[in-house]
């Protein structure tokens, strides 16, 4: 009876049985048990909305997304009006992104490229450093493209879309392009109108893949608020 007993409490101790195992979702990892020391918002939104002054004011650390553009002669660079479409997203490297990410949330540190547009191709690397900082922002035109992953590896503070009037964007967008010289003033001009006829569709898209419309006000103060250290 003993020896019986001691048998039965060895199976007990076993662990689950091959039936309990094959149960889905019997040991699935619950939300919030793999939070990484840092967050990442995704911040996007049309060329010329306002990310990167958005990013300059707030102060936090930021991944450039642009900065993991392909260079100028990749073979599989999309083409538009005989030219390379950036505003295409195969013009970019998601899974590289994607990858970083991952690794400054997990670690704070990464080593990201740097891009330099007006000759098409990255120009060497840097070490990222989060610092003590709990959230990073990632912005780019591409950032959407990360949301999805993101948020099933438990990465993810929020995704932003900013948004303002699209003559302003328009505007704004046109005035940097010049003043950095990204490309020939006729090519930025015939880029920016047809930017500004999409714009309406690209933001609703935005939306769809799981961006929060915001302006450019509402974003920074919502923003400040995620990265302020709550105390108890």
């Amino acid at each position: 009876m003993t020896a019986t007993s001691s048998g039965a409490t060895g199976d007990a101790e076993a662990g689950p049985g091959a039936d309990e195992l094959s149960q889905p979702g019997l040991f699935d990892i619950p939300p919030g048990a793999r939070r990484t020391p840092v967050r990442v918002v995704l911040l996007t939104g049309p060329s010329g909305s306002g990310k990167t002054s958005l990013t300059g004011r707030l102060g936090l650390p930021v991944v450039s997304l642009d900065d993991f553009y392909r260079d100028g002669d990749h073979p599989e660079l999309p083409r538009r009006y005989g030219i390379v479409d950036w505003d295409d997203p195969r013009s970019w490297d998601r899974e590289e992104a994607l990858a970083a990410l991952l690794e400054i949330a997990r670690t704070g540190r990464a080593e990201v490229p740097l891009y330099d547009i007006p000759t098409n191709r990255r120009t060497t690397t840097t070490q990222f450093d989060a610092g003590s900082s709990p959230i990073v922002l990632a912005e780019g035109i591409f950032a959407a493209e990360l949301i999805a992953e993101c948020r099933d590896e438990d990465i993810l503070a929020d995704a932003l879309c900013l948004w303002r009037p699209r003559l302003q964007t328009f505007w704004f967008r046109l005035l940097r392009d010049l003043g950095e010289a990204r490309k020939p003033p006729l090519t930025l001009l015939r880029r920016g109108l047809n930017l500004a006829r999409i714009e309406p569709g690209m933001v609703a898209e935005l939306e769809r893949r799981g961006a929060r419309k915001m302006r450019v006000a509402e974003a920074e103060q919502y923003i400040r608020t995620l990265a302020t250290p709550h105390r108890p």
